[in-house]
């Protein structure tokens, strides 16, 4: 016992590292980014609360839940989005998985693919499929149909690029062969080995093909449709006190679904460093 503390007491200490001081024009830029962000957003928070005669309160807040309208198109758009990123990522995660396993020279045809929606313009995009579903104006005519399949594609690039993120960090044909080996067949090896590998890439995807549905306009309001964007935007040609707080509130929600993903990347991150401590003590 006494060599084994001795042995303790002689162990050197680890050095620490040296914390790396940022300069002044570092500071100066970060302030600079952090007014250019914050000054409108206090600005529109304050409009937002100004009830008249210089007194603040949330009376526009207040009209704004109580309305019909806002809860009708926050709901479809909800509804929407989801439909939105069940298909995106019954779609893609396959897909993306069977790229990196089998035929990784189609990568690069999938990176011109992915960003294809950044170059075709939602109007020309909009114009195309009704005269593609002309023939079917009963599908042009219902949410359900055509507006998630949409916005799948407009979703591709933000989908696309956060799955190959979290398929390249882990690694795919050790994963899978070690599956195969115990004998899981295909659809077992993606549902129960590459899955909770990439939730956290799923998740990267889901929100932000989320904040995209929430904020389209052109699509939705070419299709004759009242989306939640369709109504900031009526919102904000008629009433503007209400208008900033409607901003208000959808940012708000978009960044309370980040602070989610941050904090739910996080919480796995914890997860996956004590199990594999776990692992490593056995």
């Amino acid at each position: 016992m006494a060599t084994v503390a001795a042995g303790v007491r002689q162990s050197p200490k680890r050095a620490r590292p040296k914390r790396r001081h940022m300069s002044f024009w570092t500071w100066f830029w970060l302030i600079m980014a952090a007014l250019y962000f914050l000054v409108p957003l206090f600005s529109t928070l304050l409009f937002s609360l100004d009830t008249g005669a210089h007194q603040y309160g949330f009376k526009w807040y207040a009209k704004t839940f109580a309305d019909p309208q806002f809860r009708s198109t926050l709901w479809l758009s909800l509804r929407i989005a989801i439909e939105t990123v069940i298909i995106g990522l019954v779609l893609m995660v396959p897909t993306v998985y069977w790229i990196h396993l089998r035929l990784p020279q189609l990568r690069p045809v999938m990176d011109v693919i992915s960003i294809l929606p950044f170059v075709v313009p939602p109007v020309a995009l909009v114009v195309g499929l009704s005269g593609a579903f002309n023939v079917m104006p009963w599908l042009l005519s219902n949410w359900w149909l055509i507006l998630p399949l949409v916005y799948v594609i407009l979703a591709l690039p933000f989908t696309y690029r956060s799955l190959d993120a979290g398929m390249r960090a882990i690694d795919v044909r050790t994963l899978t062969e070690a599956a195969q080996s115990c004998g899981a067949p295909a659809w077992k090896t993606l549902l129960f080995v590459i899955l909770p590998n990439i939730r956290t890439a799923m998740l990267a995807g889901a929100f932000l093909t989320l904040a995209i549905v929430m904020g389209e306009y052109t699509i939705s309001s070419l299709l004759l449709f009242n989306t939640f964007a369709v109504y900031i935007y009526y919102i904000g040609n008629t009433q503007a006190y209400q208008a900033s707080a409607l901003a208000i509130i959808s940012f708000a929600l978009t960044w309370g679904a980040m602070m989610a993903l941050l904090l739910f990347s996080r919480g796995r991150g914890r997860a996956g460093g004590v199990g594999q401590g776990a692992v490593g003590g056995r």
